[in-house]
């Protein structure tokens, strides 16, 4: 899938309706110290719908959570709310030092395969909190290459030498920690950086080129600079929605792998090429957005009436939340791998030697649209490559995801008579099956003399067409190869009819 992608094609997977984007959509929110409560504000954040827009998530990672009741009440809050699904959870929460992070995600859509704590928090020299990492795998695949490792991180505030000590220190055990996973494995950064500016160490430490690059992260929407209290970047703040110093800091951000911005397999919705638009928060070239945040309130709390974005009834949930000193959700949409679905055998059976032969493949994109959605499924690209003597057309094909299958003429060359068993080999960028095998045989016998069509039954046209090719002086008719067609020819036929084949 190429990774730029249409405004058109961008916007019309932003405008779907509530709980209904299409592909995976993470979200990272820092509720500031929650212990519970505000639920119906929670639901409104999440659930509420203005202008066809919802939040609606899959997977929040979750910071400032005070105990393990406290993310139980946010899965309350979920499943309770008008509109949900009903399907969260949450996974296995650490108590560690200071407030803890959480995840919650909707169990129809993600696999919880793993929690880890990634680094302790504790006093200083140390960062202050726990860093976690839970890892999760699309519902409906296997492979490693549907899997993401989600990091989750609160690191410390303020701008001193020591606060940008401790900062920089969580920033490279988690980049130590994404250069141990697997090659084939995703990852993502969430949480609340308390980083004023894109050159400061920590996020250098996570975004900058290094020896091993393996860990790094990328900003999806290509948006460096010095963030705190510059309009420049109104469209991207995420602290204070409610608290006296406004709207100016961009502390909550989602980065990304190299493998989540390749435009290959599991992947941003949008071109990481692109700097987010500095004139409006509807940025057709990215689905990234800091939810509530239609770029008026620079410098003030969140605009309620007249919010473009969320409208007032949602901006006011956001507020209420925030409870004084917290932070805006900010989410992203994935796109999902493509799925391979293909015949597993082609049968030519008894063919006749001389004859033309020919079977179809049908061959697709099996990506489960019920569940993300059309444009939310990577369209699938494959070859088909096959021995002799067998032929198929080599491709590369392209299939979208929820159409009609793809077919393909799988030819047979029958001058030689035999029995001929081999494998069609799909290659395709399915990452469970990226090479699907179709078993292919067929049986090339010699002719019967009877079927002089070669339509495999002996019948009245065969008589008649051997007649006509006989009163032609078709030189096929010379059966008994004296080189003249004669009574004779017709006498062998009718001999050879009469017993069939």
């Amino acid at each position: 899938m190429p990774r730029r992608l249409t405004a058109v094609l961008v916007l019309a997977l932003l405008g779907t309706a509530a709980g209904a984007a299409d592909g995976l959509r993470v979200a990272t929110w820092n509720i500031s110290f929650y212990s519970g409560g505000r639920i119906p504000q929670i639901q409104t954040s999440v659930y509420g719908e203005f202008d066809g827009r919802s939040f609606a998530p899959d997977a929040i990672l979750l910071q400032e959570m005070a105990s393990e009741s406290a993310v139980a009440q946010i899965v309350f809050a979920l499943n309770t709310a008008p509109g949900s699904p009903g399907d969260w959870a949450m996974a296995p929460f650490t108590d560690g030092n200071d407030t803890d992070n959480g995840f919650v995600y909707r169990t129809s859509r993600l696999d919880l395969i793993g929690a880890v704590v990634v680094a302790e928090g504790g006093p200083p020299p140390n960062h202050p909190r726990d860093v976690n990492r839970y890892d999760v795998r699309l519902v409906g695949y296997e492979s490693d290459a549907a899997a993401i490792s989600l990091y989750s991180s609160h690191m410390k505030a303020g701008t001193s030498s020591q606060d940008q000590q401790r900062r920089l220190l969580e920033a490279q055990a988690i980049r130590a920690d994404a250069e141990s996973l697997s090659a084939d494995r995703h990852f993502l950064l969430g949480g609340d950086f308390n980083i004023q500016s894109s050159s400061q160490a920590a996020y250098q430490e996570l975004v900058g080129s290094q020896a091993n690059n393996a860990g790094r992260f990328f900003d999806p929407i290509a948006t460096p600079g010095s963030w705190n209290n510059n309009g420049a970047f109104r469209f991207v703040h995420t602290q204070d929605p409610v608290g006296p110093g406004g709207m100016d800091d961009r502390h909550d951000q989602l980065l990304l792998s190299a493998t989540l911005v390749d435009g290959q397999g599991l992947d941003y919705i949008g071109d990481p090429a692109i700097p987010y638009s500095t004139f409006t928060w509807n940025d057709a070239n990215h689905s990234y957005r800091a939810w509530g945040n239609d770029g008026s309130s620079f410098d003030t709390v969140l605009r309620s009436e007249g919010n473009e974005m969320v409208g007032p009834a949602i901006a006011d949930a956001l507020k209420a939340v925030a409870n004084g000193a917290g932070h805006l959700p900010v989410f992203l949409d994935l796109r999902v791998p493509a799925r391979i679905v293909a015949d597993g055998l082609l049968d030519f059976g008894t063919v006749v030697q001389g004859s033309d032969a020919a079977v179809i493949l049908t061959v697709g994109n099996a990506g489960d649209t019920d569940l993300w959605g059309d444009g939310g499924i990577e369209d699938a690209v494959y070859t088909l490559a096959v021995a002799p003597p067998y032929a198929a057309p080599f491709g590369p094909h392209t299939d979208a995801p929820g159409g009609t299958l793809n077919q393909h003429a799988v030819t047979l060359d029958t001058s030689t008579v035999g029995f001929f068993e081999t494998t069609l080999v799909i290659a395709s960028n399915d990452p469970d099956l990226p090479e699907f095998h179709v078993a292919v045989i067929a049986d090339v016998v010699e002719p019967c003399l009877a079927d002089w069509n070669r339509d495999g039954t002996v019948n009245t046209l065969d008589f008649l067409q051997f007649l006509n090719a006989f009163t032609a002086g078709d030189p096929a008719a010379d059966l008994n190869g004296d080189t003249t067609v004669n009574t004779l020819d017709v006498l062998v036929f009718l001999t050879a009819w009469a017993d069939g084949c």
